[in-house]
């Protein structure tokens, strides 16, 4: 139907199309007339042929037409003919907020400010509704001449409370990668809160001219730095910065409420004289500064709870919540979430995500995993547990299965922004284990947190204190030099690692960011009951795919002086293999690792092994070893940072740099091309 529309076509016998003003992924936008009330409108249509785009029309329909605020774009109609399905809108004359900013460039904070306090007044009214737009960017928010706002296209917008359909529909993760929220870049669902992030994204982008995630040439990359949190600070905002900053918190809970933001905004830039005569002709709607409403909680109408005026109970507890508290700087105040600096080795941004189709093939060549489960369930704004308290019925928590588990599902950054600026690094070693990286508010105060699976073969000391965690055992080590444990037993016997380990000069409380992280894993496995998977596929040349133990032959081990190639153990998943002897004085140990940036000449000296390259370097793991680092494969991580997967063979004994060289040849020939 798009490619046969002309200018003077009839739609339903009442609508002129007159020319088109609009055109994108789902459909196009004519200006027509309508004859019968003699006004003009806006029709986007869809083919019938395309299920995806007439499903998301009908979305679109059902939700927007359910609203009605004077900047929020009406919707007046849907019909169906022969060749194309039709929502018929308010006409806007108007340029959206993206092509202010490409013609005009930046606006001054007082600009950006009296647009957005219209949008987030729309929000309000959504949210009340229980409708969240999802897609909230420059390119979805008109301004007319006069300066009047209107939030326009609710096609991946859904009801909270009534959201059967929408997964199958959307297919998964929605939203522009410039204003994502980095919840929803890492695969959770869209939410009240998300659509608070993406206004203060486009508002960021309004002011600064960018998007809070910097500058890019390839959307991916914005998709890696929403996912690992990092959020550049505004230079340009002036009045703004305090509501940019509110709205972009990590911490989803930690956001102020649409109707604070209005307020706060309002302040800024009071409303123009158009606007006003706008609201004096428009009805009264179901939010706005005049009336409280009734937010609907995750449950519908039994979890409702109050989104009104600004001495909302709900509000204040909104803005206050234990996530904001957390989000908060220690003593002596913290940096932001980019004043981290991970060392040399090894940062990669985390997570998962599935976007629109354009993007989909790309994912699958960046991404190493996929669950193969077609995108996320899409819920509404409920907060994590922090303990396991308050369950009716605690779950027996699980790993399932071993290659599929993703230890970064158990660790969030959120959880220990009190003790300064983090880094989610997903790439810090082998596939079983996911880091935070802590930088503390003093001089050298940095830290490691990791969460690491270590299977079913764990053994604590006697004097280890245990406690029962919702449906863990968790067992509390003490601190023990630059580190501090925590092992989490799982139903099924398996075992989770929660370390915090000192990497500079300076003393942080290594304990109490095991604790706050543990804290977060249990509400996790009592929410969830299994270890949540990994959200993409092993790539076809991943080690992730690999065996360890199968990468050595038996007649290659034989060559090593007094190593039996019978006498090996295995890592969890495989990921490691370790071959020893009858004496003990030999070894030979072989594990999978990543490395961000890629190795260089400092690394060892480098060599040729088989098909691979590598490097040599005596006594890297220990006096009287060799290590062998094979180069299996560089890919580019979201954040298009290039990182390597490698395979570490370590041999201890005589001639270990011989063995070392000889057997990193033979696995280097059985690594996927």
């Amino acid at each position: 139907m798009r490619g046969r529309a002309r200018a003077g076509d009839e739609v339903a016998g009442r609508y002129v199309l007159l020319e088109r003003i609009g055109a994108g992924g789902m459909g196009v936008v004519w200006r027509a007339n309508d004859r019968r009330l003699n006004r003009m409108v806006a029709l986007k249509c869809a083919r019938l042929d395309d299920e995806r785009a007439v499903e998301r029309l009908k979305a679109e329909a059902r939700n927007a037409a359910s609203l009605h605020h004077p900047h929020i774009v009406a919707v007046f109609d849907h019909v169906e003919d022969d060749e194309g399905c039709w929502l018929v809108m308010e006409y806007v004359p108007s340029r959206s907020l993206a092509q202010i900013l490409a013609e005009d460039g930046p606006l001054p904070p007082e600009g950006a400010a009296a647009i957005g306090w219209q949008i987030a007044d729309a929000l309000e009214a959504a949210h009340v509704r229980g409708v969240v737009h999802g897609d909230v960017t420059p390119e979805n928010i008109l301004v007319t001449d006069e300066g009047i706002a209107k939030l326009a296209d609710f096609g991946i917008s859904r009801v909270t409370w009534t959201d059967a359909t929408q997964q199958s529909i959307t297919g998964g993760v929605q939203g522009k990668p410039r204003y994502i929220a980095p919840e929803v870049a890492n695969g959770e669902p869209v939410t009240r809160a998300s659509d608070r992030f993406s206004l203060g994204a486009s508002l960021f982008a309004a002011v600064e001219g960018r998007s809070p995630y910097g500058e890019a040439a390839h959307p991916m990359a914005f998709i890696g730095r929403a996912m690992a949190g990092r959020i550049e600070e505004p230079v340009r905002a002036g009045r703004l910065t305090g509501a940019l900053t509110a709205l972009l918190r990590l911490e989803p809970g930690s956001r102020p409420v649409a109707g604070d933001t209005r307020r706060a905004l309002g302040d800024i830039a009071p409303p123009s004289a158009a606007v006003r005569k706008l609201h004096a002709l428009a009805p009264a709607t179901e939010a706005g500064a005049d009336g409280a409403a009734t937010e609907a909680g995750p449950d519908g109408a039994d979890g409702a709870a109050t989104e009104a005026g600004p001495d909302s109970a709900a509000d204040r507890a909104a803005s206050d919540s234990a996530a904001d508290r957390a989000a908060r700087p220690g003593p002596g105040g913290g940096p932001g979430p980019d004043s981290g600096h991970a060392p040399r080795k090894r940062w990669i941004a985390a997570g998962s995500v599935v976007l629109v189709a354009a993007l989909a093939a790309a994912l699958l060549v960046v991404r190493p995993w996929d669950d193969g489960s077609g995108g996320a369930a899409v819920a509404d704004d409920k907060a994590p547990t922090s303990s396991a308290a308050g369950h009716a019925s605690v779950r027996p928590s699980a790993l399932g299965d071993a290659r599929t588990a993703d230890p970064c599902s158990l660790l969030a950054p959120a959880a220990l922004k009190g003790f300064g600026g983090t880094e989610l690094a997903t790439a810090y070693g082998n596939f079983d284990r996911c880091d935070i990286l802590v930088e503390g508010p003093g001089k050298n105060s940095s830290a490691d947190v990791a969460a690491t699976f270590i299977g079913t073969d764990v053994e604590t000391g006697t004097q280890v204190r245990t406690r029962k965690a919702g449906n863990v055992t968790v067992a509390e080590e003490p601190l023990d030099g630059d580190e501090c444990d925590r092992t989490l037993r799982l139903g099924d016997g398996n075992h989770v690692q929660i370390m915090a380990r000192r990497t500079d000069d300076a003393s942080p409380d290594l304990c109490a960011m095991a604790d706050a992280a543990t804290e977060h894993a249990v509400s996790v496995l009592a929410d969830r009951g299994t270890v949540p998977r990994r959200p993409s596929a092993a790539a076809a040349d991943s080690l992730a795919a690999a065996d360890a133990c199968a990468l050595l032959t038996p007649a290659a081990l034989a060559r090593v002086k007094g190593v039996d190639p019978a006498d090996h153990d295995a890592d969890f998943a495989d990921w490691g293999c370790h071959w020893g002897s009858s004496s003990g004085d030999t070894g030979v140990d072989l594990v999978f690792d990543r490395n961000s940036p890629p190795l260089d000449g400092s690394d060892g000296e480098p060599v040729r092994l088989g098909p691979k390259k590598g490097f040599l370097a005596a006594d890297y793991e220990d006096d009287g070893t060799c290590t062998a680092r094979i180069v299996s494969r560089t890919y580019k991580d979201l954040a298009g940072e290039p990182t390597q997967e490698l395979v570490e063979l370590t041999v201890a004994g005589p001639d270990a740099c011989a063995s070392a060289r000889d057997l990193g040849e033979v696995a280097a020939a059985k690594l996927p091309d």
